[in-house]
């Protein structure tokens, strides 16, 4: 009798492993198997973001920093890419419902995103300025004097949220232009833009003729940018962070570091003094 339970039960285990392992087989593909099987990574970003994502005034065609990475990225992961161009907010909407499978745009990364999103490796380091006028500094000398000021940007970023933070007005666009920023600035219509320096100092040397320029006392909000992905794809991020180290290693994304920052490498983390 003992030995008869004894076979039973071995005979028992042995049909549960192997539905078991149907089961597994039957198992929904990752996000990177899924990626692999199409042949292409779907990435947002903004397309009027100099330099970090644009278009080329002559071609046409998308380029900037991120842009360069991603491609770059995808590239060494026999991949083909497709970038979907929109504002900052439909890029996280977008992410959870899974409509593209990463955005890069110079994106920073920070503990509330990181509760509801997962992150590559960073490839940027930089610091919060502002874009005031050139003639009396908006009436700005601190962070303090943004209270009543009219701060101009989308109203889910980081730099945003300072500008309320403070105590300024919001003043919101839909995926506006550069151009479309700073001249608002220039003329009065809105008081100062809190953004990345290295933006900003690159966005003003395109429009000389303007009223601007980035205030020289205030920097705080040291930075870090990197590709966004929806929580949990772990194995997307892995794949991608491999590339990035590769390409670090390599010199390349310093590289294009140089090419779009005018000879700045941000993909050095600086050691500076912030408010």
């Amino acid at each position: 009798m003992s030995a008869l339970l004894l076979v039973t039960a071995c005979g028992s285990g042995s049909k549960n492993n192997e539905n078991g392992s149907k089961g597994n087989e039957k198992q929904e593909k990752t996000a990177w198997e899924k990626i692999e099987e199409k042949g292409e990574l779907v990435v947002a970003t903004s397309g009027t973001l100099f330099p970090t994502s644009y278009h080329e005034q002559e071609t046409n065609n998308l380029t900037g920093y991120d842009v360069e990475i991603v491609k770059e990225v995808a590239k060494r992961l026999n991949l083909e890419v497709k970038f979907v161009e929109m504002a900052f907010d439909g890029m996280l909407t977008s992410l959870n419902s899974g409509t593209v499978d990463a955005a890069a745009n110079d994106i920073g990364v920070n503990e509330e995103r990181k509760d509801k999103f997962s992150f590559t490796d960073s490839y940027k380091y930089s610091f919060g300025s502002a874009v005031v006028r050139k003639d009396d500094l908006s009436g700005i000398k601190t962070l303090e004097d943004l209270k009543g000021k009219k701060a101009a940007g989308e109203s889910t970023t980081v730099y945003m949220k300072i500008a309320r933070e403070y105590g300024a007005k919001e003043v919101t666009y839909d995926n506006a232009t550069n151009e479309q920023y700073l001249r608002d600035v220039s003329i009065g219509r809105t008081d100062v833009i809190l953004n990345d320096y290295y933006l900003q100092s690159l966005a003003l040397t395109v429009f000389p003729e303007l009223n601007i320029t980035i205030h020289p006392d205030i920097r705080y909000r040291p930075s870090e940018a990197a590709m966004i992905l929806k929580k949990g794809n772990e194995d997307v991020i892995e794949k991608i962070n491999g590339v990035l180290a590769e390409m670090r290693e390599d010199g390349t994304i310093s590289e294009l570091s140089k090419k779009f920052y005018g000879g700045a490498d941000v993909s050095v983390k600086q050691d500076l003094d912030f408010e």
